[in-house]
């Protein structure tokens, strides 16, 4: 079954099947052992099918289910180091409506190592741009949100990587520049495995990411009006 008093949850079987995959990471025994992958697929779709529903109470999705939200569990090995064929973890990507919603939510399904991720990981040029003279004008109201009890309860500090000194056109000695050397504005929450496996996993993923709905309120502002706060022709 793929829930527990009619809630969707994670199986015990599913983070039983990616142990015994880690271990076990070749072609033969996977294919033995198809039958127990494609369940444990199926009860993470259904997870993440149920959360989707959730989500959408107060957020709008155009991922439409938990199948078209995973990635493959196959590792491309051509530029790899790492030649074993399958990565031992559920991944994927849950989208906004874009153009005018932005942000994205990422999940990691995996014993020892499940998270849960949201954020802008790589802004192109103009958007980036235009992120760093929102903050070189606002960057109270951007120390504000960050700081906010919601954010902070669930992620702690934004993360991402920066430029080593000031980005093109700011500064050194900008008040924000910590902010401004930013290229990536990236959120990350790491659960246990019981914290996944319990029953409560599905209302406090939920709660998390809609957590972070502030943030991706005012980025999407930002980034549907030009730097005159005109709103953007798509």
């Amino acid at each position: 079954m793929n829930s527990r008093r009619g809630k969707a949850t994670i199986q015990d079987s599913t983070f039983d099947f990616l142990k015994k995959l880690a271990r076990n990471n070749n072609r033969d025994w996977f294919n033995a052992h198809k039958e127990r992958y494609l369940l444990a697929k199926e009860n993470v779709e259904s997870f993440l099918d149920q959360l989707i529903i959730k989500m959408n109470t107060h957020d709008q999705l155009e991922t439409p289910s938990g199948k078209k939200a995973l990635y493959r569990i196959y590792n491309d090995v051509r530029f790899s180091k790492d030649k074993t064929p399958y990565n031992p973890r559920f991944a994927g990507h849950l989208r906004r409506n874009k153009p005018m919603l932005r942000g994205g939510y990422y999940f990691w399904i995996k014993p020892g190592g499940s998270r849960l991720g949201c954020g802008f990981t790589y802004p192109n040029p103009d958007d980036l741009k235009r992120i760093r003279l929102e903050i070189s004008h606002n960057y109270v109201a951007w120390n504000k949100l960050l700081n906010a009890k919601a954010i902070q309860a669930n992620f702690g500090v934004m993360m991402g990587d920066t430029v080593n000194t000031a980005p093109k056109g700011f500064s050194r000695d900008h008040p924000a520049i910590d902010l401004l050397r930013y290229k990536q504005y990236w959120f990350e929450r790491a659960f246990t495995d019981k914290e996944v496996l319990d029953n409560s996993f599905l209302d406090n993923a939920n709660k998390t990411f809609k957590s972070i709905r502030p943030f991706f309120d005012y980025m999407s502002e930002i980034l549907s009006t030009d730097s005159n706060g005109q709103p953007l022709v798509h």
